[in-house]
């Protein structure tokens, strides 16, 4: 069986939709995107054209084919891949599983052999229902499909952008797991439906935050990018992820919901004084990957080595629109 097949062949009845807009609640202070040049427009729609097309294809190929079997829950093992955050609400997860008792198990969880051990399965995806027909004392129906490590993660992230169910942060943390697990940007990119500009914002939320950070604020459902990427920036500031981990470990924070806690911490570090800009004439200050930085009396120059020229360029394009957005509303807002 080719990779190919392997991963088409567990999808069954996945639909064709991509979720081409940011839904979560936007900040407050959000104003209205620049216009952005033609050119930079015209490259964003040809790569998520391309990413469209790439999903297509491999959604094309999903068939009902796959062995189907009947297993105990307890021989089943969670992708060693982790792709959520818990869930806040066990009243919904509690409906969830009472229509399950109810109506039945009308889709099966798709699974593969654990490397290590061929008498047990790892799941591909269908947490949630394994969880529910465990707790039930049900037995579980499951497509048994061959997927490498590679295959897997690929096939969660795809599943999961169907569903449209994880936080803006949850995809975040899901593509840095890809991320480490050798996956190729392009895979990731098609596996969540996401383009470059989208995938840079990601890394930066999850290259900032510490991951226990992020844990222990959740899922956080209602807050979207916008709101992460501003808190990931203000996480920059001195001592301000030690003031994220004094806010987060009161015992009064941690009952609260994982949206009411993000904005907790969001609102503590916002009242932090802001770090004063560099001195106009100041010095050359180091940069990433061996450059530097100089901020002049009128300007400011940025130098990177000659052999990251042509990526930093080409990052500089994607991110140049939200970076102009993101200095119009601090100008707004110091008005």
């Amino acid at each position: 069986m080719s990779k190919k097949k392997s991963i088409a062949s567990a999808f069954g009845n996945l639909t064709r939709n991509v979720a081409d807009e940011d839904t979560s609640v936007p900040s407050p202070q959000s104003t209205p995107s620049p216009r952005v040049a033609a050119g930079v427009i015209g490259a964003t729609q040809r790569s998520l054209t391309e990413i469209r097309e790439e999903r297509d294809r491999l959604l094309a190929e999903a068939e009902k084919g796959g062995q189907i079997i009947t297993l105990e829950p307890g021989d089943i093992d969670p992708s060693p891949f982790r792709d959520r955050l818990p869930d806040d609400d066990p009243k919904e997860f509690e409906r969830f599983k009472a229509a399950l008792a109810n109506e039945g198990q009308r889709t099966p969880i798709s699974v593969r052999r654990d490397p290590q051990n061929e008498h047990r399965y790892q799941i591909v995806f269908g947490h949630r229902r394994w969880r529910a027909l465990r707790e039930l004392g049900q037995k579980v129906e499951a497509r048994l499909g061959e997927f490498t490590d590679r295959d897997l993660v690929v096939a969660q992230g795809m599943e999961n952008a169907e569903r449209q169910d994880l936080s803006w942060i949850e995809k975040a943390l899901f593509c840095a797991e890809m991320e480490s697990a050798g996956i190729k940007p392009k895979d990731i990119k098609a596996a969540l439906g996401v383009d470059d500009a989208q995938m840079s914002k990601f890394r930066l939320a999850t290259r900032t935050l510490p991951r226990e950070i992020i844990e222990t604020i959740g899922r956080a459902p209602n807050i979207g990018r916008p709101r992460w990427l501003d808190l990931a920036n203000m996480a920059a500031e001195e001592n301000a992820l030690r003031k994220m981990e004094e806010t987060l470990s009161a015992d009064k924070v941690r009952a609260l919901g994982s949206d009411e806690r993000f904005i907790v911490v969001f609102e503590t570090l916002a009242r932090q004084p802001r770090l004063a800009a560099p001195a106009r004439g100041a010095k050359a200050q180091a940069f990433a990957l061996g450059g530097e930085v100089r901020f002049g009396t009128t300007d400011v120059r940025i130098k990177v080595p000659k052999k990251h020229s042509d990526a930093f360029k080409a990052f500089m394009m994607r991110e140049l629109p939200e970076l102009q957005r993101r200095f119009e509303q601090s100008v707004d807002d110091e008005s």
